[in-house]
Protein backbone atom coordinates (compact mmCIF):
# COMPACT_ATOMS: atom_id res chain seq x y z
CA UNK A 1 0.00 0.00 0.00
CA UNK A 2 2.70 2.16 1.29
CA UNK A 3 4.76 1.93 -2.39
CA UNK A 4 0.94 2.24 -4.39
CA UNK A 5 0.98 5.73 -2.33
CA UNK A 6 3.93 6.86 -3.18
CA UNK A 7 3.80 6.13 -6.46
CA UNK A 8 0.15 7.54 -7.19
CA UNK A 9 2.10 10.72 -5.70
CA UNK A 10 4.72 10.98 -7.97
CA UNK A 11 2.19 11.19 -10.76
CA UNK A 12 0.31 13.64 -9.23
CA UNK A 13 2.35 15.64 -7.56
CA UNK A 14 2.91 18.57 -8.75
CA UNK A 15 0.08 18.13 -10.22
CA UNK A 16 0.05 19.20 -14.46
CA UNK A 17 -3.46 20.22 -13.97
CA UNK A 18 -2.38 22.94 -11.74
CA UNK A 19 0.51 23.89 -13.62
CA UNK A 20 -0.93 23.46 -17.01
CA UNK A 21 -2.43 27.28 -16.84
CA UNK A 22 0.09 29.20 -14.90
CA UNK A 23 2.98 28.37 -17.13
CA UNK A 24 1.56 29.15 -20.27
CA UNK A 25 0.35 32.52 -18.99
CA UNK A 26 4.23 33.46 -17.97
CA UNK A 27 6.10 32.21 -20.91
CA UNK A 28 3.12 34.23 -22.57
CA UNK A 29 3.69 37.44 -20.95
CA UNK A 30 7.52 36.83 -20.79
CA UNK A 31 7.37 36.40 -24.43
CA UNK A 32 5.06 39.68 -24.85
CA UNK A 33 7.61 42.02 -22.92
CA UNK A 34 10.70 40.75 -25.69
CA UNK A 35 8.64 42.09 -28.11
CA UNK A 36 7.60 45.67 -26.25
CA UNK A 37 4.01 44.52 -25.44
CA UNK A 38 3.32 44.87 -21.69
CA UNK A 39 0.01 42.49 -20.23
CA UNK A 40 -1.20 43.91 -16.69
CA UNK A 41 -2.60 40.71 -15.81
CA UNK A 42 -3.86 37.70 -17.43
CA UNK A 43 -7.75 38.83 -17.91
CA UNK A 44 -6.65 41.19 -20.72
CA UNK A 45 -3.92 38.67 -22.20
CA UNK A 46 -7.30 35.85 -22.11
CA UNK A 47 -9.85 38.64 -23.36
CA UNK A 48 -7.46 39.51 -26.65
CA UNK A 49 -7.89 36.34 -27.66
CA UNK A 50 -11.69 36.58 -28.13
CA UNK A 51 -11.63 39.61 -30.11
CA UNK A 52 -13.65 40.55 -32.46
CA UNK A 53 -13.38 44.26 -33.36
CA UNK A 54 -10.30 47.01 -32.92
CA UNK A 55 -10.99 50.68 -32.59
CA UNK A 56 -8.03 53.05 -33.32
CA UNK A 57 -8.12 56.97 -32.20
CA UNK A 58 -6.57 58.50 -34.82
CA UNK A 59 -4.46 61.61 -33.83
CA UNK A 60 -1.15 60.16 -32.00
CA UNK A 61 -2.30 56.39 -32.37
CA UNK A 62 -3.05 55.88 -35.75
CA UNK A 63 -1.01 58.71 -37.11
CA UNK A 64 2.13 60.26 -35.61
CA UNK A 65 0.73 62.53 -33.13
CA UNK A 66 3.04 65.45 -34.22
CA UNK A 67 0.23 67.64 -36.36
CA UNK A 68 2.33 70.71 -38.53
CA UNK A 69 0.63 73.70 -39.89
CA UNK A 70 0.25 73.71 -43.60
CA UNK A 71 -1.70 76.73 -44.34
CA UNK A 72 -2.73 79.94 -43.15
CA UNK A 73 -5.03 81.50 -44.94
CA UNK A 74 -6.53 85.20 -43.63
CA UNK A 75 -9.99 85.09 -44.75
CA UNK A 76 -13.08 87.65 -44.37
CA UNK A 77 -13.57 91.47 -43.72
CA UNK A 78 -11.00 91.42 -40.85
CA UNK A 79 -8.48 89.65 -42.39
CA UNK A 80 -4.81 90.20 -41.58
CA UNK A 81 -1.84 88.90 -43.08
CA UNK A 82 -1.05 85.11 -42.42
CA UNK A 83 2.19 85.96 -39.53
CA UNK A 84 -0.94 88.37 -37.30
CA UNK A 85 -3.57 85.52 -38.17
CA UNK A 86 -0.99 82.48 -36.92
CA UNK A 87 0.16 84.64 -33.70
CA UNK A 88 -3.85 85.51 -32.92
CA UNK A 89 -4.48 81.68 -33.02
CA UNK A 90 -1.21 80.61 -31.22
CA UNK A 91 -1.48 83.10 -28.40
CA UNK A 92 -5.18 81.46 -27.83
CA UNK A 93 -3.63 77.86 -28.02
CA UNK A 94 -0.87 78.55 -25.57
CA UNK A 95 -3.05 77.76 -22.59
CA UNK A 96 -4.78 74.48 -24.49
CA UNK A 97 -3.14 70.74 -24.08
CA UNK A 98 -4.41 69.53 -27.10
CA UNK A 99 -2.05 68.33 -30.39
CA UNK A 100 -3.29 70.68 -32.79
CA UNK A 101 -3.44 73.45 -30.48
CA UNK A 102 0.21 72.55 -29.64
CA UNK A 103 1.09 72.84 -33.17
CA UNK A 104 0.09 76.25 -33.57
CA UNK A 105 2.05 77.19 -30.78
CA UNK A 106 4.91 75.54 -32.04
CA UNK A 107 5.02 77.14 -35.56
CA UNK A 108 4.32 80.74 -34.57
CA UNK A 109 7.19 79.67 -32.12
CA UNK A 110 9.40 78.67 -35.05
CA UNK A 111 8.62 81.99 -36.94
CA UNK A 112 9.64 83.92 -34.20
CA UNK A 113 6.28 85.65 -33.61
CA UNK A 114 5.29 87.57 -30.22
CA UNK A 115 2.67 85.75 -28.43
CA UNK A 116 0.39 87.34 -26.08
CA UNK A 117 -0.73 85.87 -22.76
CA UNK A 118 -4.67 85.30 -23.33
CA UNK A 119 -7.24 85.88 -20.68
CA UNK A 120 -10.35 84.19 -19.53
CA UNK A 121 -9.53 80.73 -21.12
CA UNK A 122 -12.16 78.52 -22.52
CA UNK A 123 -12.45 75.12 -23.41
CA UNK A 124 -15.17 73.75 -25.47
CA UNK A 125 -14.45 69.75 -25.45
CA UNK A 126 -13.30 68.40 -28.61
CA UNK A 127 -14.53 71.52 -30.45
CA UNK A 128 -12.52 74.53 -29.71
CA UNK A 129 -11.23 77.12 -27.48
CA UNK A 130 -11.77 80.74 -26.87
CA UNK A 131 -9.62 83.49 -24.41
CA UNK A 132 -9.29 87.36 -24.56
CA UNK A 133 -6.56 88.22 -26.52
CA UNK A 134 -5.64 92.26 -25.87
CA UNK A 135 -9.10 93.71 -26.08
CA UNK A 136 -10.65 91.35 -28.18
CA UNK A 137 -12.05 87.58 -27.58
CA UNK A 138 -10.86 85.08 -30.13
CA UNK A 139 -11.58 81.65 -30.91
CA UNK A 140 -10.28 78.70 -32.39
CA UNK A 141 -12.05 75.74 -33.32
CA UNK A 142 -13.83 73.21 -35.71
CA UNK A 143 -15.78 75.08 -38.32
CA UNK A 144 -19.12 72.53 -37.00
CA UNK A 145 -18.33 74.89 -33.85
CA UNK A 146 -19.34 77.81 -35.23
CA UNK A 147 -21.94 77.17 -37.46
CA UNK A 148 -24.10 75.42 -34.29
CA UNK A 149 -23.28 78.39 -32.07
CA UNK A 150 -22.01 81.35 -33.49
CA UNK A 151 -24.26 82.34 -35.99
CA UNK A 152 -22.66 86.08 -36.64
CA UNK A 153 -19.82 84.18 -38.03
CA UNK A 154 -21.29 81.13 -39.96
CA UNK A 155 -22.13 84.01 -42.62
CA UNK A 156 -18.61 84.70 -43.38
CA UNK A 157 -17.79 81.61 -43.56
CA UNK A 158 -19.86 80.57 -46.29
CA UNK A 159 -18.21 82.31 -48.39
CA UNK A 160 -15.04 80.22 -47.68
CA UNK A 161 -17.16 76.71 -47.61
CA UNK A 162 -15.68 75.51 -50.78
CA UNK A 163 -12.20 76.31 -49.93
CA UNK A 164 -12.66 74.47 -46.21
CA UNK A 165 -14.29 71.13 -48.44
CA UNK A 166 -11.10 71.17 -50.60
CA UNK A 167 -8.26 71.45 -47.77
CA UNK A 168 -10.39 68.65 -46.13
CA UNK A 169 -10.26 66.39 -48.95
CA UNK A 170 -6.24 66.86 -48.89
CA UNK A 171 -6.75 65.13 -45.52
CA UNK A 172 -6.08 68.61 -43.32
CA UNK A 173 -7.82 69.35 -40.20
CA UNK A 174 -9.10 73.24 -40.82
CA UNK A 175 -9.25 75.50 -37.31
CA UNK A 176 -11.23 78.94 -37.69
CA UNK A 177 -10.10 81.59 -36.46
CA UNK A 178 -12.42 84.46 -35.20
CA UNK A 179 -11.84 87.41 -33.60
CA UNK A 180 -15.11 88.97 -31.47
CA UNK A 181 -17.84 88.72 -33.84
CA UNK A 182 -15.53 88.32 -37.21
CA UNK A 183 -13.72 85.74 -39.19
CA UNK A 184 -10.49 86.48 -39.80
CA UNK A 185 -9.39 82.98 -41.27
CA UNK A 186 -8.25 79.52 -42.05
CA UNK A 187 -5.44 77.41 -39.80
CA UNK A 188 -5.02 74.03 -41.51
CA UNK A 189 -2.95 71.48 -39.45
CA UNK A 190 -1.58 67.84 -40.92
CA UNK A 191 -0.98 64.71 -39.16
CA UNK A 192 0.64 62.08 -41.52
CA UNK A 193 -0.45 58.78 -40.24
CA UNK A 194 2.61 56.49 -38.99
CA UNK A 195 4.88 54.41 -41.43
CA UNK A 196 3.11 51.14 -40.19
CA UNK A 197 -0.36 51.81 -39.85
CA UNK A 198 -1.26 50.29 -43.26
CA UNK A 199 0.65 47.19 -42.79
CA UNK A 200 -1.07 46.95 -38.94
CA UNK A 201 -4.50 47.74 -40.19
CA UNK A 202 -3.93 44.99 -43.17
CA UNK A 203 -3.08 42.16 -40.34
CA UNK A 204 -6.33 43.30 -38.55
CA UNK A 205 -8.23 42.39 -41.38
CA UNK A 206 -6.41 39.16 -42.39
CA UNK A 207 -7.28 38.13 -39.01
CA UNK A 208 -10.84 38.69 -39.61
CA UNK A 209 -10.99 41.52 -37.07
CA UNK A 210 -13.27 44.69 -37.88
CA UNK A 211 -11.13 48.11 -37.61
CA UNK A 212 -13.02 51.23 -36.53
CA UNK A 213 -11.20 54.67 -37.04
CA UNK A 214 -12.47 57.12 -34.44
CA UNK A 215 -11.98 60.47 -34.66
CA UNK A 216 -13.26 63.88 -33.71
CA UNK A 217 -12.13 65.45 -37.30
CA UNK A 218 -14.73 66.24 -39.70
CA UNK A 219 -16.06 63.30 -42.20
CA UNK A 220 -13.96 64.42 -45.01
CA UNK A 221 -10.94 64.27 -43.42
CA UNK A 222 -11.82 61.27 -41.60
CA UNK A 223 -12.38 59.42 -44.58
CA UNK A 224 -9.62 61.02 -46.62
CA UNK A 225 -7.24 59.39 -43.44
CA UNK A 226 -8.87 56.25 -43.21
CA UNK A 227 -8.46 55.57 -47.20
CA UNK A 228 -4.49 55.94 -46.15
CA UNK A 229 -4.46 53.75 -43.46
CA UNK A 230 -6.63 51.02 -45.47
CA UNK A 231 -9.89 51.32 -43.17
CA UNK A 232 -13.52 51.04 -44.20
CA UNK A 233 -15.15 51.59 -41.01
CA UNK A 234 -14.74 55.28 -39.98
CA UNK A 235 -16.74 57.26 -37.00
CA UNK A 236 -15.88 61.02 -37.40
CA UNK A 237 -16.78 64.01 -35.12
CA UNK A 238 -17.11 61.95 -32.25
CA UNK A 239 -16.10 64.21 -28.91
CA UNK A 240 -14.24 63.04 -26.19
CA UNK A 241 -17.02 62.07 -24.34
CA UNK A 242 -18.82 60.16 -27.01
CA UNK A 243 -15.77 57.52 -28.01
CA UNK A 244 -16.70 55.35 -25.11
CA UNK A 245 -20.02 55.09 -25.84
CA UNK A 246 -19.20 54.48 -29.31
CA UNK A 247 -16.84 51.12 -28.35
CA UNK A 248 -20.26 50.54 -26.07
CA UNK A 249 -22.17 50.50 -29.45
CA UNK A 250 -20.01 47.74 -30.94
CA UNK A 251 -19.78 45.59 -27.85
CA UNK A 252 -23.67 45.95 -27.69
CA UNK A 253 -23.65 44.42 -31.49
CA UNK A 254 -22.25 41.26 -29.67
CA UNK A 255 -18.23 41.53 -30.70
CA UNK A 256 -15.59 41.65 -28.20
CA UNK A 257 -14.15 45.12 -28.64
CA UNK A 258 -10.52 46.43 -27.89
CA UNK A 259 -9.84 50.16 -27.73
CA UNK A 260 -6.60 51.50 -28.69
CA UNK A 261 -5.66 55.19 -28.12
CA UNK A 262 -2.95 57.32 -26.11
CA UNK A 263 -4.96 60.46 -24.77
CA UNK A 264 -6.55 61.88 -21.77
CA UNK A 265 -9.48 61.79 -23.86
CA UNK A 266 -9.47 58.19 -24.79
CA UNK A 267 -9.30 56.88 -21.23
CA UNK A 268 -12.93 56.28 -20.39
CA UNK A 269 -13.22 54.29 -23.67
CA UNK A 270 -10.30 52.55 -22.89
CA UNK A 271 -11.98 51.60 -19.69
CA UNK A 272 -15.00 50.59 -21.40
CA UNK A 273 -13.75 48.18 -24.27
CA UNK A 274 -13.33 44.24 -23.20
CA UNK A 275 -9.30 45.25 -23.65
CA UNK A 276 -8.00 48.87 -23.89
CA UNK A 277 -4.24 49.11 -25.34
CA UNK A 278 -2.49 51.93 -24.63
CA UNK A 279 0.36 53.56 -26.70
CA UNK A 280 3.90 53.65 -24.77
CA UNK A 281 4.00 57.32 -25.67
CA UNK A 282 0.67 58.42 -24.56
CA UNK A 283 -0.49 60.01 -21.47
CA UNK A 284 0.04 58.43 -18.15
CA UNK A 285 -3.95 58.04 -18.04
CA UNK A 286 -4.38 56.16 -20.58
CA UNK A 287 -1.66 53.61 -19.92
CA UNK A 288 -3.13 53.40 -16.00
CA UNK A 289 -6.19 52.96 -17.50
CA UNK A 290 -5.39 49.97 -20.12
CA UNK A 291 -4.69 46.29 -19.54
CA UNK A 292 -2.02 46.13 -22.52
CA UNK A 293 0.86 48.61 -23.33
CA UNK A 294 2.61 49.20 -26.30
CA UNK A 295 5.91 50.33 -25.22
CA UNK A 296 7.04 50.80 -28.80
CA UNK A 297 4.77 52.59 -29.74
CA UNK A 298 4.05 51.17 -33.59
CA UNK A 299 0.62 49.50 -34.04
CA UNK A 300 2.52 46.07 -35.36
CA UNK A 301 2.42 45.37 -31.43
CA UNK A 302 -1.68 45.02 -32.17
CA UNK A 303 -1.71 42.23 -34.29
CA UNK A 304 1.26 40.65 -32.11
CA UNK A 305 -0.39 40.96 -29.28
CA UNK A 306 -3.59 39.29 -30.29
CA UNK A 307 -1.88 36.78 -32.15
CA UNK A 308 0.41 35.75 -29.03
CA UNK A 309 -3.05 35.86 -26.78
CA UNK A 310 -4.19 33.25 -29.38
CA UNK A 311 -0.98 31.15 -29.13
CA UNK A 312 -1.29 31.09 -25.48
CA UNK A 313 -4.53 30.33 -24.89
CA UNK A 314 -4.26 27.24 -27.45
CA UNK A 315 -1.21 26.38 -25.21
CA UNK A 316 -3.13 26.19 -22.07
CA UNK A 317 -6.06 24.32 -23.74
CA UNK A 318 -3.46 21.79 -24.97
CA UNK A 319 -1.67 21.80 -21.40
CA UNK A 320 -5.11 20.89 -20.21
CA UNK A 321 -5.95 17.77 -22.51
CA UNK A 322 -2.56 16.91 -22.02
CA UNK A 323 -2.49 16.74 -18.22
CA UNK A 324 -6.11 15.50 -17.95
CA UNK A 325 -5.27 12.56 -20.18
CA UNK A 326 -1.63 11.50 -18.15
CA UNK A 327 -3.20 11.63 -14.37
CA UNK A 328 -6.23 9.58 -16.25
CA UNK A 329 -3.66 7.17 -17.61
CA UNK A 330 -1.36 6.43 -15.64
CA UNK A 331 -3.14 7.44 -11.88
CA UNK A 332 -5.17 4.11 -12.53
CA UNK A 333 -1.60 2.55 -13.26
CA UNK A 334 -0.21 3.50 -10.13
CA UNK A 335 -2.47 2.64 -7.82
CA UNK A 336 -2.29 -1.01 -8.85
Amino acid sequence: AMIRMVAVLVIACPCALGLATPTAIMAGTGKGAENGILFKNSTALETASALDAVLLDKTGTLTLGKPTVTDILPVGSAASTPEELLAMGASVETGSEHPLGKALVRAAEERGLPLTAPQNFNSFGGQGVAASVGSARVRVGKPNWFEESHPEIKRAMEAASDTILNLQAEGKTVMVVSSDTEMTGLITVSDPIKPDSVEAVKELQQMKLQVVMLTGDNIHTARTIARQAGIEHVQAEVRPAEKSAAVEKVQQDGNMAAMVGDGINDAPALAQADVGMAIGSGTDVAIETAGIILSSGSLMGIPRAIRLSRATMRTIRQNLFWAFFYNLALIPIAAG
